[in-house]
């Protein structure tokens, strides 16, 4: 059981640092996609204020992801 932990290390490392790197982006990543939505939006002749309440759904998806990683990290620290 040991080696296999000790095997798997590297791995779990990994992937641990991609989740915390991807955690850390997410909000900047969401921020630019969101402006660039909008930027296309307008430039398409949409209205501002119809753009951005468009492309809220952005930040109501980037809280979904947050959320559904938060719930798992604290289910695999209770079990």
């Amino acid at each position: 059981m040991l080696t296999a932990v000790i095997k798997e290390s590297p791995y779990i490392a990994r992937m641990s640092f991609d989740l915390l790197y991807t955690y850390l982006t997410l909000e900047g990543r969401v921020r630019k996609t969101r402006r660039a939505f909008e930027k296309q939006l307008i430039l398409a002749g949409m209205s501002k204020n119809d753009a951005e309440r468009l492309s809220s759904c952005f930040e109501k998806l980037k809280a979904g992801i947050t959320d559904s990683l938060k719930s798992g990290i604290v289910r695999i620290h209770l079990s």
